[in-house]
């Protein structure tokens, strides 16, 4: 039997602790832990799936020490011991690349990278083509003519020219550079004081170590002379140790590597072994085969028994046929395609359909012919524009599909779509202009993802599609090209446009088989149907409304911070005694450290002084004015580049208003965000941010409506965690930090000193975040024993809030993640964390999280209401933002009083009637001509 063509060597032993530190996979029902094998097994079958290589190897590193152990005692003694769920994973890995019936290569005395370096020399003597699967720096000096790498987790190839960029020499030199300039990691001694970039440019300049030794003498900086005349021989034992042995004595031919198919049987009984339901299914796609009780495993329906089918429609007649079928099925995917991300500014190009069996179709509508290929001179002929249905007649005849109520559309992330659809204008066939399609009743696969595992990985139809398919779409830049180079959808030849579009219907419709019955299975249907899905029709309308701002409002701030901007910088020049840059954080620390001989305590890994608000803020407190100023020309400048600046660009021409987008699926506990431009972060507790805020203005015989619960986690603290005082405090209408002073400190309510109060405020908002006594501590300003002795004071006297906060933190280990009171899933994979600050985090997280998450599911459902209350009601209001707690809306004058007590008596009873609180909520309300007078 010959040698493979194309030879894979998978470093294995450097893929397990990838893998381990890279992956939040939960032991199993057994307890026993499985992230690094689950990542490891998932790799194979991705590698097995998807390269042409016919030969594949795993390589190990064997127990004990190796050969370089005799050459240098000290070598890779600093590394710590494998973290202990990791030891038992080692033999599991070698399992399951026995159960896939690759070789499983280790030898006693020799690395993994050694044999793999032996392997690659083997093969190219045979004229094989090798691709070492692995990241690791040591083996980039394998790199050469029919041999390369391939990073799995990162998807990236590295060549001659990625060796290059790491180490600034060609992969030739790499054992040179790396001779001088040692490895921590491996206890490589190198060249005290060289660092890559120094080793890269004196073997540049010398050309080899050995050249560079010999002429060490001739170096001009002193130190660095010294050090090369110092040790010559350390550089030459370092260079032993970080080659790689060409020669290891295997007992093996290139011939045993050829890839053999692997026993369906044998790979689905270690993936029931260890619980891989996910990968099982990933496996049996791969085959192609029953599973080992005859049924697919797992399976994820029709979409995945099928070969996938697209199609380009080009004719109304295709096109009313694939209606039809759509019709007769009652589900159909949909995607549009448009010419950008914004949706108030792109245009629609085009639109897929998918439907079962894993079919799905493309339907062009605004493709363009190609700019001519002279230097960008001349732009395309119209007449040259590819053959396509007349954008009105596609969409007249899709129109009654789309809102059609007994057909379920399907979509990823489907506000998009809908907002899209939503502004096509259009002329039917009888020639009546059309103000767009309102999609009829859907499923957001993006959505569903979000409610099942919202805090576990990112809800995007790419890591969806890998991670429940097993399968890697075309990437935009692949039909669209990137950067400088990149191109509109419009302009890709229909070929393209036609698989990358009809992928995306067709894996969408394959997600929705495989999340739509999990709602039932995880009795997640509640969330989903009363809270996620009917809220996307109420913020695409608020998005499509935007806000009115005053754009030379917006200038005059501009303008006023650019002043003090400059005022401050010459302050702080002034202050320094030299000029600087001070958005340098390097230059920064010069001046504060070196220069001034401040006092920090803290630098980063590269050894440069921390200048972080923290620190600055620390020096301030001190005493210091130049830290001060800095503080404030820090914020002057971001309220400028970010808002004042950022904003006036935000302004969609055509409406005069801002059109924010908010994202459903980000936020674990479920809070929605806001993007391009985020309006929730614009800062109210200075007064330079309200000023912000009031160039967000109403429209000519309006006032803006701010509706703000009051307290409502504080509220929701005193119902979830039982405490009778808080409940009793909001009963009364007491002031619920008075009244915790009073409780905490043993002070009277009457006449209380504000300060008291305030940090009775500080604790009773710290507590239900799981503040520290150390954050607290700094929040105040107080010595951190002191600090302490508040919060032990707080559980004495209000112990349920002690109770369930360790509850929080039991309930989240052991289920893995917490819930809100409408029965709102929030993962915390941080829990199960080995390194102790995430875990913490994780802890923490798990204590706000039932309270936060709650309240925003609260708000949500009164936003679902609201616009149906305000139809009936005959009001006009208009719901423009949302911002954590707090609603606004654009009303016109006279019916502000009937709307604000409207709106106030939804938000306050949003609860009902599914949870019954111990607490009332309050929402207060604010009018005003700008959002801060408002608010």
């Amino acid at each position: 039997m010959p040698a493979p063509k194309h030879l894979y060597l998978i470093d294995g032993s450097g893929y397990i602790f990838r893998a381990y530190f890279a992956l939040r996979v939960p032991p199993n029902s057994k307890g026993v832990p499985v992230n690094a094998t689950f990542g490891f097994t998932s790799m194979l079958i991705k590698l097995l799936k998807s390269n042409e290589a016919d030969g594949l190897a795993v390589i190990f590193d064997a127990k004990g020490k190796t050969f370089r152990s005799e050459i240098f005692a000290d070598y890779k003694a600093n590394r710590p011991p494998a973290p202990e769920d990791l030891v038992p994973q080692f033999a599991a890995v070698r399992e399951a690349t026995r159960a896939f019936n690759l070789p499983c290569i280790e030898m006693e005395g020799y690395e993994a990278d050694d044999i793999i370096a032996t392997l690659a020399a083997q093969a190219r003597a045979a004229g094989s083509r090798v691709t070492v699967v692995s990241s690791d720096k040591d083996l980039m000096q394998l790199v050469t003519d029919g041999v390369d790498m391939f990073d799995p987790m990162k998807e990236k190839t590295i060549g001659p020219a990625e060796v290059f960029e790491k180490f600034g020499v060609a992969p030739e030199q790499v054992v040179e550079v790396q001779a001088l300039a040692g490895d921590s990691v491996d206890n490589v001694p190198g060249v005290p004081g060289i660092g890559l970039k120094t080793a890269a440019q004196l073997i540049t300049e010398y050309g080899g170590l050995e050249a560079l030794l010999a002429r060490a003498g001739e170096i001009k900086q002193p130190k660095r002379r010294e050090k090369l005349l110092e040790n010559a021989e350390l550089a030459r034992l370092s260079r032993q140790l970080v080659t790689l042995k060409k020669d290891v004595p295997l007992a093996l031919e290139l011939a045993t590597l050829v890839k053999q198919v692997p026993d369906p049987q044998t790979v689905y009984a270690f993936m029931d072994n260890y619980e891989f339901k996910t990968l099982k299914r990933r496996a049996s796609d791969w085959f192609g085969a029953v599973a080992a009780d005859g049924q697919t495993p797992d399976s994820a329906g029709d979409a995945q028994a099928a070969a996938p089918v697209y199609t380009l429609v080009q004719e109304e007649a295709e096109l009313a046929d694939w209606i039809a079928q759509a019709y007769r099925e009652g589900v159909v995917a949909v995607d549009t395609e448009t010419t950008g991300l914004n949706v108030q500014r792109v245009d629609l190009v085009g639109i897929s359909l998918g439907l079962r069996n894993a079919r799905a179709c493309y339907i062009p509508l605004s493709h363009v012919a190609p700019d001519t290929n002279d230097g960008g001179l001349a732009l395309a002929d119209p007449a040259d524009a590819p053959r396509q249905i007349d954008r009105n007649r596609a969409l007249t005849l899709l129109k009654p599909l789309l809102e059609d109520d007994a057909v379920l559309k399907i979509g990823q992330n489907m506000k998009y779509d809908a907002r899209i659809f939503g502004r096509a204008r259009f002329t039917d066939h009888q020639g009546s202009s059309v103000e767009g399609i309102q999609i009829g009743p859907f499923d957001d696969t993006m959505l569903l993802s979000y409610v099942l595992d919202g805090g576990l990985h990112g809800h995007g139809m790419d890591e969806l599609a890998e991670r429940h398919l097993g399968r890697k779409p075309i990437a935009f830049k692949e039909v669209c090209g990137s950067g400088k180079n990149q191109i509109t959808f419009d302009k890709v030849p229909l070929d393209k446009a036609r698989d990358y579009a009809a992928e995306d219907a067709e894996i969408t419709y394959a997600l929705w088989q495989q999340l739509k019955p999990q709602l039932v299975t995880r009795q997640m249907t509640r969330v989903y149907e009363t809270l996620e899905r009917p809220l996307v029709a109420v913020i695409a309308a608020m998005e499509a409304e935007g806000v009115k701002v005053d754009r030379t409002e917006l200038r005059r701030l501009s303008n006023d911070f650019a002043t003090r901007i400059d005022e401050l910088a010459g302050q702080i020049h002034q202050l320094a005694g030299r000029e600087f840059t001070i958005g340098s954080p390097k230059q920064l620390g010069e001046i504060l450290f070196d220069e001034m001989g401040l006092q920090s305590g803290k630098k980063g890994k590269s050894g440069v002084h921390s200048t972080g608000a923290d620190v600055l803020e620390g020096l301030a407190n001190q005493g210091h004015e130049l830290p001060q100023k800095v503080l404030s020309w820090r914020q002057l400048a971001k309220l400028k580049s970010t808002y004042t600046d950022a904003l006036q660009e935000a302004i969609d021409p055509q409406t005069g208003r801002i059109h924010t987008s908010y994202s459903q699926a980000v936020a674990a506990t479920g809070r929605l965000s806001s993007n391009d431009p985020n309006l929730q972060n614009i800062p109210v507790r200075t007064e330079e941010g309200r000023k912000i805020r009031s160039a967000f203005i109403a429209e000519q015989g309006c006032k803006l409506l701010s509706v703000d619960y009051s307290q409502i986690e504080l509220r929701l603290t005193a119902h979830i965690a039982d405490v009778k005082e808080l409940r009793q405090a909001f009963a009364d209408g007491a002031d619920i930090h008075a009244m915790t002073a009073a409780q905490v400190f043993g002070v009277p309510m009457e006449g209380m000193d504000p300060m008291i109060r305030r940090q009775a405020k500080a604790i009773n908002f710290g507590i239900i975040y799981g503040i520290s006594a150390f954050g607290l501590a700094q929040n105040l300003g107080i010595p951190q024993k002191e600090a302490k002795d508040y919060i032990t004071a707080y559980f004495d006297r209000f112990p349920g809030i002690r109770t369930y906060m360790e509850a929080m933190k039991v309930q989240g280990k052991n289920q893995g993640y917490v819930t809100t009171l409408f029965g709102r899933r929030i993962h915390l994979p941080a829990l199960l964390d080995k390194n102790p600050m995430r875990r913490a985090f994780g802890e923490r997280a798990a204590i706000n999280a039932p309270i936060q998450g709650t309240a925003a599911d609260i708000i949500k459902r009164a936003m679902i209401r609201l616009p149906g209350e305000l139809q009936r009601a005959g009001l006009n209001a208009r719901m423009l933002l949302q911002v954590h707690d707090e609603l606004i809306f654009e009303v016109v004058e006279a019916e502000l009083e009937e709307t604000s007590a409207l709106v106030r008596r939804v938000m306050e009873n949003a609860c009902d009637p599914v949870v019954k609180l111990t607490v009332d909520l309050v929402a207060d309300a604010g009018v005003g001509d700008n959002w801060n007078d408002a608010h």
